[in-house]
């Protein structure tokens, strides 16, 4: 391999390497970080989602209304396991209203998921 080595103030600063060398070590680079986040995921594995859910939220659908319906529930169901209406959850999907920490975090156990999952790129 063929390098030129920058120097500054005497010492090796820099390193020029060919471009074919430099995406090389990139890919290798990229390789093992892919790696490292899948077995850092086999060690502590989290819930994945269907492309469905995904595709719904990156559509505009709200992250809760997506959630709730993967999981099968109703409006009135998610409200009563959460502890409030069905007509605040509704106004929640429909962007009108926001959850509040309290709520969100609530939501977030009926739908298993956390509640950092619920916020919207928007809000």
């Amino acid at each position: 391999m063929s390098r030129q080595i920058i120097t500054q103030d005497g010492k090796p600063a820099f390193v020029v390497i060919p471009i074919e060398e430099w995406r090389r070590i990139e890919a290798t680079l990229e390789d093992r970080a892919d790696a490292a986040s899948v077995r850092a995921f086999l060690k502590h594995p989290t819930e994945t989602f269907p492309d469905s859910v995904v595709a719904a939220i990156l559509d505009g659908a709200h992250p809760l209304k997506a959630l709730r319906e993967h999981r099968g529930m109703t409006q009135a169901e998610l409200a009563k396991a959460s502890g409030t209406s069905s007509v605040y959850v509704s106004q929640i999907e429909r962007g009108g209203r926001r959850a509040g920490r309290r709520l969100r975090a609530k939501l977030g156990k009926a739908l298993r998921v956390e509640p950092e999952v619920l916020d919207r790129a928007d809000d």
